[in-house]
């Protein structure tokens, strides 16, 4: 993890003029994969609703904003690649349908869109904000709660 710090560190201040520190890769790891919990949750769900055994990409819920996000963050990857570390750094749940290809290639971007959007996130928040302190981690993971 310590390799990637300075890769995150680059990410936040190019997504939303943040700068973060390693305390911080610590709870945006806890925090993407939490997210993605959720997601692959759903997916699970409506895969089952549809009588698949397996979860596809088309199983998962992408909201316009978080397909903005990754699209964003695609973009910021060729600058900052971080694309293989939220590789390493994704954690799956324990799921009771098997994880198709497709969604395991999109991880990455998933993961790499909710960092995205974390991060302009924090900005939406408190505009002035330039480094995030644990009021502001509890605030935006509230809010996560809440709407995704």
């Amino acid at each position: 993890m310590v390799m990637g710090v300075a890769q995150f560190e680059k990410l936040f201040r190019h997504a939303a003029g943040l700068d973060i520190d390693k305390s911080d890769i610590k709870r945006l790891d806890d925090f993407i994969n939490a997210q993605l919990h959720g997601l692959l949750l759903m997916a699970q769900r409506l895969a089952k609703m549809n009588g698949r055994d397996v979860i596809t990409e088309a199983d998962v819920p992408l909201t316009r904003g978080l397909q903005e996000s990754m699209h964003a963050f695609r973009q910021l990857n060729e600058e900052v690649p971080v694309a293989g570390i939220l590789e390493r750094l994704t954690k799956l749940p324990p799921l009771d349908l098997a994880i198709g290809e497709d969604v395991q290639a999109m991880l990455p971007d998933l993961a790499g869109g909710m960092t995205i959007s974390l991060a302009r996130v924090f900005k939406v928040i408190d505009p002035a904000l330039k480094n995030p302190q644990s009021e502001h981690w509890e605030k935006v993971e509230r809010l996560y709660e809440l709407l995704v």
